[in-house]
């Protein structure tokens, strides 16, 4: 992997949050436009050197800032508008989609304290989340909305309502059209907490921990759906817009299409629970209608899982079992790794896919580094910075925790194997100056060609304190 060195382009500073970068062209317009969502409710786009507003659903966005049980200091979220993605037909019918945290959903929260799987009490491993319509976080929808001609943006009608047992692991740029089947794709992420206590991700009826296609031109007459946790509690018309793509999701940073010759490549990457950040890609898959996974539940049958993508997780992170990590009391200095779901990851160890490369929270290598959370993934197809051409994109929200501050996140890169093993990384430099503020990397985008990269920074981790947000696009 070459070392490759690029500069920040500031585009527009002091927003909010930014979770979703992404560009379109306008209805009526000749240029492609940087549209940039904000986690607190807010979309804005950047028209003639200017920042305009596109939509505010800031009073539909649950009161943001609220920890979970064990997290010190209030103000960090993963709630929010989270997704927004734009119709491969946006400039004809104007319809652009939305996923986001609803305001009035705040519920009590599945368990009273964090959880942490222990391997000699069997009661930790076979959790099971009870009492669903009263023990959740919150609800997160996800909504069809149009631009009509010469108007401001209406709500068409709502497509799932989502009824997430912890606060956080909800999916961040969760939104994207397909460009092979123009179908749009959620990922959801696992439901939250740490370990996945229910095990929701590798359940084939629960809609947590998957990535799942949606025919949003099929059976529009759909307008209320009820609230649910599982596929089968979804009316048989709704269900035959799903089909599942993909489980064992822990949380995703959105999904990345890249096109080669006349197929494409999907990358995504799997967020960490305590070792390592993971990125994974696809080509070929057979996704699994809702109704045939329901049938099959039913009939007590296994569905068939043969080009199913799997992650792995809860059982794995990345390429390694799942672990918890604790400091060992004879010396400090040393930490004490335990596998937590042990039967599991055999069960599972060859029905899932390998990454195409990992970070790790701890790393010594010269020219590595250590990570906190992946929170961006994109294929980069310009010519602008060659080494990079052909490559996929990621970042990282916080470099080496226990690095003094100011806190820095990191860019990185990697490309898939010829081989098809797991391949190396590098990072990619910036010569940006922060000075003394805090930088963490809470997004990455791309234009419609993918030749452009732009990377969301924000000055803290709070979502609480406003407007500390840069947009930056990635130049030589």
């Amino acid at each position: 992997m070459i070392k490759t060195k690029v500069r920040l382009r500031p585009i527009v500073s002091k927003i909010n949050l930014p979770t979703v970068l992404k560009t379109t062209i306008l209805p009526g317009d000749s240029i492609e436009r940087l549209f940039i969502a904000t986690q607190v409710g807010e979309i804005f786009y950047i028209g003639n050197r200017d920042i305009r507003t596109f939509l505010d659903i800031r009073p539909q966005i649950l009161k943001l800032g609220a920890s979970e049980p064990g997290v010190s200091g209030g103000g960090y979220d993963e709630r929010g508008l989270i997704g927004l993605a734009f119709h491969p037909e946006f400039y004809y019918n104007g319809l652009f989609y939305l996923h986001y945290s609803v305001a009035g959903t705040q519920g009590p929260g599945a368990l009273s304290e964090r959880f942490i799987p222990n391997p000699c009490d069997p009661k930790t491993l076979n959790l099971r989340w009870v009492n669903r319509e009263t023990q959740y976080d919150h609800i997160d929808t996800v909504e069809e909305w149009i631009l009509p001609s010469n108007g401001r943006p209406q709500k068409r009608r709502t497509l799932l309502n989502l009824r997430r047992p912890f606060f956080n692991h909800n999916g961040v740029n969760s939104l994207n059209f397909s460009p092979e089947t123009g179908k749009l794709v959620l990922t959801t992420g696992d439901g939250g907490s740490g370990y996945d206590p229910f095990n929701l991700s590798q359940d084939d009826m629960e809609i947590a921990g998957k990535i799942i296609k949606m025919d949003v031109g099929k059976n529009t007459f759909i307008y209320n759906p009820p609230v649910v946790t599982r596929f089968y509690e979804l009316s048989t018309p709704i269900q035959e817009t799903l089909t599942v793509i993909a489980k064992g999701v822990r949380n995703i940073p959105g999904i990345s299409f890249q096109r080669f010759y006349n197929q494409y490549i999907k990358y995504v990457g799997n967020i960490g629970q305590d070792l390592v950040e993971s990125i994974f890609s696809f080509v070929h898959y057979k996704p699994i209608p809702v109704t045939q996974l329901i049938q099959a539940s039913l009939m007590k049958s296994k569905p068939d899982l043969e080009e199913f993508i799997n992650f792995g997780w809860r059982a794995w992170e990345g390429a390694f079992p799942t672990s918890f990590i604790r400091s060992c009391s004879a010396n400090p200095t040393l930490d004490e790794q335990t596998i937590a779901y042990y039967n599991e990851a055999i069960h599972s160890s060859v029905k899932r896919i390998q990454p195409i490369t990992s970070y790790f929270h701890k790393d010594s290598r010269p020219n590595k580094f250590g990570g906190t959370s992946l929170t961006g993934v994109q294929a980069y197809m310009g010519n602008g910075i060659p080494n990079l051409t052909g490559s996929v994109v990621f970042t990282d929200l916080a470099k080496d925790k226990e690095s003094p501050p100011p806190v820095r996140g990191i860019l990185a890169y990697t490309r898939v194997s010829t081989d098809c093993k797991l391949n190396d990384f590098s990072v990619i430099e910036t010569d940006y100056n922060f000075r003394s503020q805090s930088a963490y990397y809470v997004s990455l985008g791309t234009n419609l060609e993918q030749t452009k990269l732009y990377l969301g920074v924000y000055g803290s981790m709070k979502v609480t304190d406003f407007n500390r947000g840069t947009v930056f696009e990635i130049v030589p």
